[in-house]
């Protein structure tokens, strides 16, 4: 019952929290993840890349006991389901390189193949994290375009940077939609996404409605 957008308003202009008659925090046995659906499949030759000027079409959420399985299921219900095995391809800007390391050894130890572009794969492999090449569009073939074609990748970790690199990584992402690959632009997404697949792979996904969620929060 605390109309939190009014509040933030009035903060942005000056009040404080203490100046609201708020509730105090409760401590809840359960975490609830909201993800924004946009429409990107209803226009493939879209770039996928959020700015200020996108706006979502809905929004879902994933209720769970921890964070893991809370994002593992508001990615499904945004039509992203997350996969438990398979090929990973990551291709990250140089300043996130250090960053993705802790996540593909993650994969690495979940059972993913992991496929680098060349400088991302330079990265991982000096921090013995096993990884195969994967060409760009303008370094020959077969090349990311083809193996998503052939359904050898089954998610997408993506942080574009530059002209040339844009270039390529806006097919990478179109061709992601069209062909319902999960993909993530993110370090902080790859993050949840990696937490929300151990879950996933280790853990049994369970359903209860929400009055019991309600029900356990007081």
């Amino acid at each position: 019952g605390v109309p939190l957008a009014k509040v933030a308003t009035k903060i942005m202009i000056g009040k404080k929290l203490r100046d609201f008659n708020l509730p105090k925090e409760k401590e809840l046995s359960y975490v609830a993840v909201k993800e924004a659906v946009f429409p990107f499949s209803k226009f493939p030759e879209v770039d996928p890349i959020l700015g200020p000027e996108m706006k979502a079409t809905g929004e879902v959420m994933g209720i769970a006991s921890s964070f893991g399985l809370a994002f593992c299921k508001a990615e499904e219900a945004a039509e992203m389901k997350l996969p438990v095995e398979g090929t990973v391809l990551i291709s990250v800007a140089d300043k996130y390189k250090k960053e993705i390391v802790e996540v593909a050894d993650r994969l690495n130890k979940l059972g993913f193949k992991i496929l680098a572009t060349k400088g991302t794969k330079g990265t991982l492999e000096k921090r013995g994290i096993r990884c195969e090449l994967a060409l760009k569009l303008h370094e020959g073939r077969p090349n990311i375009i083809d193996d998503i074609l052939n359904k050898r990748i089954q998610m997408i970790i993506n942080t574009p940077v530059g002209r040339e690199s844009k270039y390529d990584d806006s097919y990478i992402r179109k061709a992601a939609i069209q062909y319902k690959v999960p993909y993530i632009t993110t370090i902080a997404a790859a993050t949840a996404t990696v937490e929300g697949i151990e879950t996933a792979k280790y853990g049994a996904i369970d359903v209860k409605p929400i009055q019991e969620y309600h029900a356990c929060s007081g």
